[in-house]
């Protein structure tokens, strides 16, 4: 499905590949401005098509010395000057700029990573008026660095130890800034890249949801035919809730929604939100009850990825079969697949057609958008992907989604296969996450974490239970605080709390003598276990 058409004020993000590009998107659309990540190794017309007003190129691991370091097409530069487009490169991407442009990069003999100050050295456009010989704490993370400017290019801010922090060249409206201004740990860096894209490129803070809403109902209205039909995948989860919902106000009752059991889902999954599609959002849904079909192929499986392809095949054998049931009844077999695919989802997972992602790390392959059969019959809708999470949620708000359900923690789309590390038919091991998260409720903690759940882990160990001694399995409690999935801390529960779910798990589960807590970050670890 194409990318809907951006207004002129969007800001491109060129990928090489730094761990904190999406952050740079995020810090971006919260001032109200576009922004869309593409691969630093996109074609010039791939990344004209977007018609940006900024191009800003990320850092990266790389060094622009390394054959196969990755760079911007043949031609951009002459492009970005004969469109009034500004160009902004971040740490990689000054040190690309400075290459490419003819000054000279080597590697540092000191290198600067971490918390570093830096100066003002001179007027410039990226700092404003005013602040020459003003210090300011960035974070900087480099081992190479520009010792020679191209021709026209000016050094207007060093760190302590005498490296280029910034560089400028007005009348090309080229800028270099050789720190990370999207992270927290540069105080001011959201103050230069707010004065950058308002006062030095004129972008306009006018991107709203609405906008976004609008835009993606054409796409769907000129990807679908007036006769064709279309199927929605629902999980019960936010982001194909609200992906049907919006596809369904694009071509009503064209739609049909499919909300599978899989035997992996949350307590009473099927009945809460099956009342709230039909009641509520009236949704034209069918429920098929799959659990047995998916148990049965997954019995004796432990490892996380055969289970996601083993799950994603499943899913989609089920959606042809509902397919062809449609296509008796409409004389027409639905052409059309809509998946709740969002942009983190796209980001992390194994690269999907057309994306050209290449210099950054598979983190996981999610069935949305990794696990999907090569020889799949329905093209995929997936009206969300350029969405974070919290994004979907002020969408589903202006669908008039219950709010109720927009807070649902998000949850994976292979369900509890994926947080029962080991055989998922063995056991009691899809109860635990149930009495964990009616707990976190019970509390009223629930709308102050992002994502939590109980993993059952394929470990034993010694216990005693009615004055016997067991060899049972450890359960761990992760719970974390984020804003879009892409970062996140973990929840610092009261003891009392974790006192009381060890004590209600460890009495209610059969074969659990043990429960931990998961106390790690992302990075370095994935919210998920698997």
């Amino acid at each position: 499905m194409e990318t809907p058409t951006m207004k002129p004020d969007t800001v491109l993000i060129l990928d090489f590949g730094s761990q904190y590009t999406h952050l740079i998107t995020r810090r971006i659309r919260s001032l109200n401005v576009f922004s869309l990540v593409l691969s630093g190794t996109s074609s010039l017309t791939q990344i004209s098509s977007h018609n940006p007003r900024v191009v800003i190129l990320s850092g990266g691991p790389h060094s622009v010395h390394a054959p196969d370091a990755p760079s911007f097409p043949d031609g951009f530069v002459e492009w970005a000057a004969g469109n009034g487009v500004h160009v902004l490169g971040i740490c990689y991407g000054l040190q690309l700029i400075v290459q490419r442009l003819g000054g000279v990069v080597v590697e540092g003999e000191s290198k600067e990573y971490g918390k570093m100050e830096i100066e003002v050295k001179r007027e410039s456009e990226v700092f404003g008026k005013g602040r020459v010989g003003e210090k300011q704490v960035v974070w900087m993370s480099h081992g190479d660095e520009a010792v020679k400017l191209p021709h026209g290019f000016e050094v207007v801010a060093q760190s302590a130890q005498g490296a280029v922090a910034a560089l400028e060249n007005r009348e090309r409206r080229i800028y270099g800034l050789q720190y990370h201004p999207e992270v927290t740990h540069s105080p001011k860096g959201m103050e230069t890249l707010k004065h950058f894209l308002f006062d030095v490129c004129g972008v306009s803070a006018d991107w709203k949801m609405e906008d976004l809403m609008e835009e993606e109902i054409k796409v769907i209205n000129k990807t679908v035919a007036a006769d064709e039909h279309v199927i929605c995948a629902l999980s019960g989860g936010v982001d194909s809730t609200v992906a049907a919902t919006l596809v369904h106000k694009a071509i009503g009752d064209r739609l049909h929604c499919i909300f599978v059991d899989n035997g992996l889902l949350r307590y009473k999954e099927q009945e809460r939100v099956m009342d709230t599609f039909e009641r509520d959002l009236h949704l034209p849904v069918t429920c098929v009850d799959a659990s047995e079909q998916f148990l049965s192929q997954l019995k004796g499986v432990v490892d996380p990825e055969a289970k996601r392809k083993i799950i994603g095949k499943e899913f989609i054998n089920i959606f042809d079969e509902f397919a062809k049931e449609l296509e008796k009844k409409h004389g027409k077999k639905p052409a059309f697949l809509v998946q709740g695919t969002l942009y983190p989802d796209v980001i992390e997972s194994c690269p999907p057609p057309g994306t050209d992602r290449t210099h950054s790390h598979t983190i996981k392959s999610h069935h949305n958008v990794g696990g999907l059969p090569k020889d799949m019959k329905l093209k995929l809708i997936e009206p969300l992907k350029l969405l974070f999470k919290d994004e979907v949620r002020e969408m589903g708000r202006i669908l008039n989604v219950p709010v109720g359900f927009l807070k649902r923690h998000p949850f994976p789309g292979p369900g509890l296969a994926v947080r029962v590390l080991g055989d998922v038919t063995q056991g009691n091991a899809l109860e635990v996450d149930e009495i964990f998260i009616q707990s976190i409720r019970d509390a009223g903690l629930y709308d102050s974490i992002w994502q939590a759940f109980a993993v059952f882990l394929p470990v034993r160990s010694v216990g005693v239970q009615g004055d016997k001694r067991t060899h049972s399995h450890v359960v761990a409690l992760r719970a974390v605080t984020s804003q879009d999935g892409m970062t996140a801390d973990w929840f610092n529960f009261e003891h009392k709390f974790l006192d009381d779910v060890s004590r209600k798990i460890c009495n209610s589960v059969q074969g659990v003598n043990r429960v931990v807590q998961d106390i790690t970050s992302k990075p370095p670890s994935t919210i998920e276990w698997e």
